[in-house]
Order: structure tokens, then sequence, then C-alpha cells
């Protein structure tokens, strides 16, 4: 493959809802384009995209691929990203550096839940969009409502290019309305044909919507559009390609992946309408890591290079590739440069060019490319690799926080230590992944997006690393408090021979009324009852107690402990025989004495539609949740909330299920609260019985 410059290339990332042809259409665009001599297809497992055993097995995508295409004497690096919620952090990572999302819709389906994201986090990454129309072939496709459906859902920008037509109830072909001239599909190629009779209105007013959203790109022709004057061919492109690269613009077209219909006017539009990478991205933003000034990097082959590193493949069979776009200068094999996040230098071995799974070895890339290094040990997805002369930083993807989590446990003995270097080899892949292990419950503890991103990586463990493990709900950190104040004495008194034990004290245990602390340790001795050089380890006793509570096991917090008396034996007496003195006066005093089980408390923020606002306040009181404030922002509402964590554990599937998809949610923990009674018999229960295993 030859290297082509910046004026040359243009970032394709390929988003929509699960099913909806995204690498159907990749695929159909390495077919037309000569690379491809057979067709792959999704559910026979043989596409270039999908080549993962884990996407061959789901028919899904679940990470996103590089599939370069040579079209028009230029070249398109089309990124195609999964459809599912669960591994949104492959999309974040294509529309990091993407310069156009060409959003997929089903011809059947119209606009759906992954429609609406795609769009959203497109517009979020502010870069120009094309939407593309699929299925066309479907004896239910509706061409007229989906665009309906576009229009009141994304608003005026949306202009569709294209009227279909229709022989013996098949897809035949297009009317172009801007130029209102009929295209008739040949063996995939289009060629000139008359205007079925009766399509004019239907043109005229596709050719409106199109007038609509190129007026807004311009103040003449405003002026124009409002005087109701037809606007001339040359107007409307010129108008569509400002207001594509100005988000005022979404042009759409339409096709049929799977027979490859409208596949070259796809990617011949891609290159009409959609600038280079040079121009939709001349310059980015980095920043200076010594004085964190922002530095402009110019997209131009000649400037020092600036690549940056999106995603990381970290296979045990093929190994370790980091795929990066240069956003400056020229990156060639064998070079010496500077990864800034870590302050390292790095050789640059072969340097490639990836379609799917393929390695394309070439001698350099130049600014706006991507492509892939191997064997780089020291750098990581979201690090940036540039010359020595000008070491800057492009800011890191941000990706949202996995806040489903689950126990993992292998099923083989000894596994613990290979387990967490598989775990650590998978994150490196996969950033929406995190992983913890909890030193109070003794729980290694996943975190991931939903259900099926924990099914994913379950079997990627199993496939890859030949680990099995068994998952199961993580334990909450509950804690217990004393809520009376209890005056015990307690005397630890052994004697068996020889020197014996003995240590006495007294007590007050009460609470501190500090729950985000351990405890509290005074003395109030008077007259030497009990001799200073004791007071050390009658502290470790409470320090010892309250690492696991009387009634269910779990951390004390909150307590005040106050020693005011006690004895000791001038021979018998010893540091061991004051702390368990302690610690049996620690129990009594919570035998005797009022008690509680504290439950976590987390502080939530759940973004949603405002169609299910009252679904979810009324879901979030059902989970013993406090409403705190709502705020409605561009047709979404916001609600604050408190809410137990043992109400929470399945809250990110719940919220999904709610709201079709529609729903997000943070979550941090606030503070400690006493539970109701029935939540308290209920943890002591199930401690109880789990301890008697």
């Amino acid at each position: 493959m030859k290297s082509y410059s910046a004026k040359e290339i243009r970032n394709v990332a390929v988003l929509g809802h699960s099913g909806c042809g995204k690498t159907t259409i990749v695929e159909a665009c390495l077919h037309v384009s000569g690379v491809s001599k057979r067709f792959g297809r999704v559910e026979e497992g043989n596409t270039v995209s999908d080549y993962d055993p884990e996407e061959i097995r789901r028919k899904v995508s679940i990470s996103s691929s590089i599939i370069p295409v040579e079209w028009l004497d230029e070249k398109i690096n089309f990124i195609d990203t999964p459809g599912y919620f669960d591994f949104v952090g492959e999309v974040k990572q294509a529309l990091s550096v993407a310069d156009m999302a060409l959003i997929v819709v089903d011809a059947k389906s119209g606009v759906e839940v992954g429609t609406e994201k795609a769009w959203e986090m497109a517009t979020e990454m502010n870069i120009p969009k094309m939407i593309f129309v699929n299925g066309m072939d479907d004896e239910n496709a509706d061409m007229e409502k989906v665009v309906e459906q576009l229009q009141a859902t994304f608003g005026k920008s949306i202009a569709p290019l294209q009227v279909p037509f229709y022989e013996d109830g098949k897809f035949i072909g297009f009317v172009n309305a801007v130029k209102k001239e009929a295209r008739k599909f040949t063996n995939g190629l289009v060629e000139p044909c008359d205007m079925p009779a009766g399509l004019e209105d239907e043109v005229e007013e596709m050719r409106l919507m199109i007038e609509e959203a190129v007026a807004e790109t311009d103040d003449d022709l405003m002026e124009k559009f409002f005087a109701e004057e037809s606007f001339t061919e040359d107007e409307i492109n010129k108008g569509l390609r400002v207001g594509i690269v100005d988000g005022s613009v979404t042009p759409v077209i339409c096709g049929a992946a799977i027979t490859t219909i409208g596949i070259r006017v796809m990617m011949n539009s891609i290159n009409k309408y959609l600038p280079p990478t040079s121009e939709v991205n001349p310059v980015a933003e980095a920043i200076n890591p010594k004085t964190e000034d922002t530095v402009e990097i110019n997209c131009d082959e000649n400037d020092p290079v600036c690549a940056f590193v999106f995603k990381t493949i970290a296979d045990p069979y093929v190994g370790r590739l980091s795929i990066f776009k240069v956003y400056s200068g020229t990156l060639k094999k064998d070079a010496m440069l500077r990864n800034v996040n870590k302050n390292i230098t790095e050789k640059i071995g072969k340097v490639y060019v990836l379609r799917g799974k393929e390695q394309i070895e070439v001698d350099m890339l130049k600014a706006g490319d991507i492509g892939a290094v191997a064997k780089l040990q020291n750098t990581s997805t979201s690090d940036t690799l540039a010359s020595n002369d000008r070491p800057v930083m492009i800011p890191a993807i941000v990706y949202p926080t996995p806040l489903l989590s689950k126990a993992i446990t292998p099923k083989t003995k000894g596994d613990e230590d290979k387990l967490a270097g598989a775990i650590s080899k998978l994150r490196e892949e996969d950033k929406t992944l995190d992983y913890k292990f909890d030193k109070e419950t003794k729980q290694s503890v996943i975190y991931a997006i939903g259900d099926t991103h924990i099914d994913v990586f379950v079997n990627k463990l199993k496939s890859k690393y030949k680990i099995d493990i068994e998952l199961s709900e993580p334990t909450i950190p509950y804690r217990e408090m004393i809520k009376s104040q209890e005056r015990i004495r307690s005397k630890y008194k052994k004697q068996s021979g020889g020197s014996g034990q003995y240590g006495d004290v007294e007590i007050i245990f009460e609470p501190s009324g500090d729950l985000s602390g351990g405890y509290v340790f005074e003395e109030q001795i008077f007259g030497g009852s009990v001799p200073k050089q004791y007071f050390p380890a009658v502290e470790k006793g409470i320090q010892e107690s309250i690492k696991s509570g009387p009634l269910a096991g779990y951390p004390v917090v909150g307590i005040k402990a106050t020693l005011v008396d006690g004895s000791y034996h001038a021979v018998d007496s010893s540091e061991m025989a004051f702390k368990v003195a302690t610690s049996m006066a620690f129990k009594d005093a919570f035998a005797k004495g009022k008690t509680a089980i504290l439950e976590p408390i987390e502080t939530v923020q759940v973004v949603v539609p405002d169609s299910y606002t009252g679904d979810v306040m009324g879901d979030l009181n059902k989970r013993r949740g406090r409403i705190l404030g709502m705020e409605a922002k561009h047709g979404k509402q916001t609600i604050q909330a408190e809410a137990p964590l043992g109400e929470m554990m399945s809250y990110a599937t719940d919220l999904r299920s709610m709201t079709q998809g529609r729903g997000e949610f943070t979550m941090e923990f606030a503070r400690y609260e006493e539970a109701p009674k029935d939540v308290q018999d209920k943890v002591i229960a199930a401690r109880k019985a789990e301890m008697d295993k």
C-alpha cells in the first residue's frame, strides 16, 4: 500500500445500532474496491472486521477494526465499531481519531437507541456526520418514514440526497435530489435513467429539505431561501461541504450493503462532500507537559512527529500492537520517539497498516494516517509518541466508568497469579474494564459496562489464557457501630503453674460521632490502677477488635473507648493480658449495648430522556433512594439522588432495561448510614450462614 498524504486521507468511524449492518458495509467497501474477491458475511464468520473468536461466535462486533480502502486515488480509513452498548469504549476510541461519523440506520427499523447514541457521541466530539440508510432491499424498507424519524429526532440538519425507486417491489435506483436526475443500479454500478413517473413531488420535497439545511451555512443563501428562490447545484454542493464540516448539515444516502448496491455512491459521497483530514482537522490541540500550556499541532507531514496511541491489542499469540494516528510529521520505521506520558524513549520497529487482523508493512505513515507498531512494551492506550524536538501530549480518551461489578474466583487452585496477569493484558486492550482486589473482603472484583461485557471477559480468559473463573456478587462493605454508652469491667486471669496472666480493665464505650473514622481511645486513670506501660496494649486490643465486629464480622466505626479503671498484678500482668481483657470488654459492650449495622450510601446521578423521568424516580424510591434534585437540559433530566449500595448492585443492567439503553448514571461513595432493622437482620443472618459454611 502506498503512502498517502493528509489531503488524500479520510478517517471514517462507522457507528450505529447493533445489527444495522456496519460490518457488512465495510465488507462491501473492501469488495467493490477490489481488495477482497470474496464477500465475507457476518453469519458465516468470515468478515475482515470481525476476526476475534468471540465476534465470530456471537456474530456481533465487540472491538473496533481498522479497514483502509483505496478509492478514487485516495484512502478511506474505515473504523468499524461495535453497536452493542457494552463496548462503548471502542466507539470512544474510534471517534477520538475520526474525521467523520458514518451513522448507519436500518431501513426497516429506522431510528433506534444506538442511532441516538451514535449521534450524541459524534456531536460531543464535534465531528461531521453522514447517514447511510442500509437494507433498502428489504421488502419492509421505508426510506420516507426513516427520513421523517431522522428529522423528528435530530432536527432540520437532516438532508436526504436521494429518493429511492422500485420495480416489482425491488429497490433498483434513486433520484439525485440535488441534480434531479435518476440513477439505476446495474451490477452494483449506477447508470443514468429516466425519472420514474410520480416521483416529482417527493423529489421536490427532498430538495427543499436539502436547501433548508444548506441555507443555515450562509447568510446569502438564507435570504435566498426565505425569498423562495431555488439554489443552484454549485450553491448546494458548496453549502453541503461547509455544512457537513460545521455540523449544520447531515446528508442522508441509501443502499443495500449485502448486495453492494449504493456502496460506490456512498464512498463517492465521502470523497466528494467530506474534506480530507488536513482540512477537517487541520489543527489538533496538544499539551506541553512541562508548562501544561496548550500547543497547536498542524496536520503537516513536514512538522515534527506526533502520534497518538488510541488502541492496544495485547494478544498472547499475536503479541502487542499499538494502533495510532499520526497527528503531524512522518512516522518512519526504526525511528526513535519519546513516549511523552511516560517520559521514556521507544524505538519504532516495523510500521504497519492494519486491515482487520492483517498487518501490511509500510515504510512510513504521513500526518493524518492510521497505523500500528508492534512490541512497544512501555506504551499504552492514550499515550503520545513524539519527536524529541517537540515533546507534546494529545489529551487522553475519556471513557465511561464501569459500574457493574462481579467477584471473580479461579476454579483451579494456584491460578491466582496467572489470573492477575491475564486481567492486566485484557485491561490493556479494554480501558472500560477495571479490576481491584478488596483487602477488606479478600475478593477480586471486576468492573464492567454490562452483562455482555462481563461474559466476553470470562470467555476471553478461558479461550486466550486457559483460565476458568466463577462469578459471584461482591460482598458489600457494611460497618458496625455501638449506639449507647456502656461501662464494662473485664478481667482476664489465667493460672496454670509458673507465672500466670492478669489484666483487668474498666472501659467506657460510646459513639464517637464520626462514622468515617475507626476509633478514638482515651485514658482517664487516676492513682495508677493501670500502669502507663499497659495503655498501648489496651489500645492495641481496641485496634484488633474493630477489624471484625461482634454482630456480623464487619469493621466497627465511630466508637470511642475511654479507659477509666482497672487493676494489675505485679508479677502476672502483661501486655497480652491487658489486650485480651480489652477484647473481652469490647465484645461485652456490643452484647449489652444498643448496636447497629451501617450500610454504604452512594451519591447517584442519573441522566435520562424526559419521558423516562417518572419511571426512573419511582425505581429509585423502591431502592430506598432519596431524590435530592433535578435539572433539565437538552431534552434530558439529570436526577441527583442518594441510595444504599446494597440496592444498586444491578442498577447498570436495570437502568438499561428501563430506558432501552438511553439512561446513563454515575455513582460514588458518600458516607455510612444506619440500615433499617429488616436490612440489618438480613445482613446478620446472611453473614452467619456464610461463616457456618
